[in-house]
């Protein structure tokens, strides 16, 4: 979301920055719009300034003991017009509003510019590949041979796009999200939360998933209530309509939800597995700073979700998304990518996103500088979010890339205590 002032005075080159991106924006209502609010906000504010001369000249008048009805109706006439364009200029600000709300996010300079994935720039990569003297399975034939994940009896409960875990498969997943949290607490400082998983419209908006994607959220039939997609919406509108002290900045939380997710538009994608369910679990990472630490912010966030995968010995690459392949609300993603060897190939496991003070102008989360007199302006505080990580696309890398030659597991060495010394997943 744009301030009014700078889509007034800098729309031509929010249009020019925004390059594809902008291409469903309609741009010139939108310069329609804030034409026409700039002058019915005129007309207003010359018939404010007539209505006072009108009341002053009718304290006149009747200081004077001259007649006063005339005067007194005309006034009531510049006060009834008044109203009714006031009325007008609601109107017109509100569509305005809608639309801003459906504006992506300017990229940042440094973000590469580019149409899709095929433009995103790998930054670094870590780890071996696994190397297997046999043919490497896909997870879903590991998972359902060991009984451990199942498919079909998810999709009798609920239908595609869903998966039952059951023992040992439960027992790994528990172990990840654990893993998780305590690495993300006890080394990295962020404040664990446990969020609702049903949030209002207007946290929604704050995040920026409303208006423009809800047909890809999960809504209540009688209520205005929306399953969350990702535990960045409850964490990030934790501080919404808040005044926040710079003293106590920054803020980290993390948090471990399941994830709802319709997936509108992935029709025939990924069908098979893990990568792409309508549920899901995840632990998430968000940041609250000042705007002179995000982009440092964000480099520390993306190695902490990295560090996961470390922990875990599982290859991984970085990737910087280009300008096309970023979400709606990002200025700049890194993308986190684990290796898959039944596919040869990099799937995604983490996006990690500096929103500068797009999501805080949404959720109108200000602070105010160390010092500060409390009358002092206050600024939009920067957010920032990233999964750390999706915990069933770690436990398929897990399952692919310490798979045995007799279907078993290994599992890793830092989520044995986790699961009562486990060492290994057999039939």
């Amino acid at each position: 979301m744009y301030d009014l002032r700078q889509l007034r005075d800098h729309l031509d080159s929010i249009r020019e920055r925004l390059g594809r991106r902008g291409t469903d924006v309609p741009w010139d209502t939108m310069k329609q719009l804030i034409e026409e609010r700039r002058n019915l906000t005129m007309q207003v504010e010359l018939l404010r300034n007539d209505l006072k001369k009108g009341s002053d000249e009718v304290a006149r008048l009747k200081r004077a003991k001259e007649p006063a009805d005339s005067a007194v109706a005309a006034m009531k006439q510049v006060g009834d017009r008044i109203r009714e364009i006031e009325g007008t200029l609601r109107g017109v600000e509100e569509s305005l509003t809608d639309l801003n709300l459906r504006i992506p996010n300017v990229p940042h300079e440094s973000v590469p510019p580019g149409h899709d994935a095929s433009d995103n720039v790998e930054i670094r990569q870590w780890g071996t590949h696994p190397s297997f003297d046999f043919p490497a399975k896909p997870h879903w034939e590991l998972g359902e041979a060991l009984g451990i994940l199942d498919f079909d009896r998810a999709s009798k409960l609920a239908g595609a796009r869903f998966v039952v875990m059951t023992g040992a498969g439960a027992q790994l997943e528990r172990a990840l999200i654990n893993y998780m949290l305590d690495r993300h607490t006890t080394q990295y400082g962020y404040r664990e939360v446990l969020p609702p998983l049903l949030v209002n419209r207007a946290t929604m908006t704050g995040t920026g998933q409303l208006p423009k994607f809800e047909e890809d959220l999960f809504r209540l039939k009688d209520e205005d209530y929306f399953l969350i997609p990702t535990a960045e919406v409850p964490l990030t509108n934790l501080h919404r309509d808040e005044l926040l002290d710079e003293e106590i900045l920054p803020i980290r939380y993390t948090a471990y939800t399941p994830c709802f997710r319709r997936e509108a538009g992935s029709y025939g994608k990924d069908t098979r597995g893990l990568i792409r369910l309508h549920q899901f679990n995840k632990v998430e990472l968000v940041s609250f700073c000042p705007p002179d630490q995000s982009q440092a912010e964000l480099e520390r966030l993306t190695g902490h979700a990295e560090s996961i995968l470390q922990g875990l010995g599982l290859p991984y690459r970085v990737m910087t998304l280009c300008a096309g392949d970023m979400g709606f609300s990002a200025t700049k993603t890194y993308d986190i990518e684990v290796w898959l060897p039944s596919q040869q190939h990099f799937r995604e496991i983490s996006s990690c996103s500096n929103f500068e003070a797009f999501q805080a102008r949404r959720a109108n989360i200000r602070y105010r500088t160390k010092g500060a007199k409390k009358d002092s302006k206050t600024e939009f505080v920067h957010t920032l979010n990233g999964s750390g990580l999706a915990v069933g696309r770690t436990l398929l890398a897990i399952l692919e890339n310490y798979q045995q030659a007799d279907g078993s597991i290994v599992v890793p060495a830092p989520l044995r205590p986790y699961m009562g010394g486990l060492d290994c997943i057999r039939k």
